[in-house]
């Protein structure tokens, strides 16, 4: 699965899309450049799981662009929202145990601070959770495609997804080596959205390639109402 996401960016006519990438990702903080980069990795998972083994070109932006909203809302929806809940949650134990005072007061300050400590694995679940939402969102083309139990249940409880999670790290440390090298010069200050671009493409690659591989006959959509099995004969793309 490394093998195959490290070397997915640079298959075909690949410079003209990193170059693109990278621009994009220069120009990233004007928000619409943004949002047109997160499109294109949703693009990538829907190649991916209808069966291409060659990324998607840059092309009709509109739908790039709309893909990219939406996958922006699915990815606040699903990491926003809880992190506000939980530390609502948090404040409101803590705050009780202060108001209350005394033994019972105490007993909940200490459950309000485990709750405060459990927040990195609440973290964790977050960014388990929201490649499979995205992934959903991908193969259907339909938003509530990533808040479907029954479509996500199968993938987040199977050891390929969890592995295709693990595996962007190991694409992290390489792109932190990269990236420490690449600043030591203005040069290299310069090619380090590329390099980043280069890396999102190669860990949606996997997270498609995982989802693709437990949801072997999910129907795949998209905007264009197209839809084949993945693994099948006749891909969407």
């Amino acid at each position: 699965m490394l093998e195959d996401g490290l070397s997915y960016p640079i298959r075909g006519d690949w410079v003209g899309r990193i170059i693109i990438g990278g621009v994009l990702g220069f120009l990233s903080v004007l928000l619409l450049p943004a949002f047109i980069i997160v499109g294109y990795l949703v693009r990538v998972l829907e190649r991916t799981i209808g069966g291409e083994e060659v990324p998607p070109e840059f092309n009709e932006w509109g739908d790039l662009l709309m893909k990219g909203v939406m996958g922006t809302i699915i990815t606040i929806a699903y990491t926003v929202i809880p992190v506000v809940v939980y530390g609502v949650v948090v404040a409101v134990v803590s705050g009780t145990g202060g108001a209350i005072g005394g033994d019972a007061g105490a007993l909940i300050g200490v459950v309000g601070v485990l709750l405060a400590l459990a927040f990195i694995p609440v973290l964790f679940l977050i960014y388990y959770a929201v490649p499979a939402a995205l992934s959903a969102y991908a193969a259907r083309g339909e938003i509530g495609a990533a808040f479907d139990p029954d479509l996500l249940k199968p993938t987040l409880l199977s050891t390929e997804y969890l592995v295709a999670v693990l595996m962007p790290i190991v694409v992290a440390v390489i792109t932190w080596i990269v990236t420490a090298v690449l600043l030591v010069t203005v040069v290299g200050i310069l090619l380090l959205p590329f390099v980043q671009f280069y890396g999102q493409v190669a860990v949606f690659r996997m997270f498609g390639s995982a989802f693709a591989t437990v949801n072997d006959r999910i129907e795949v959509g998209s905007t264009g109402g197209q839809a084949g099995g993945v693994g099948g004969d006749d891909p969407a793309y």
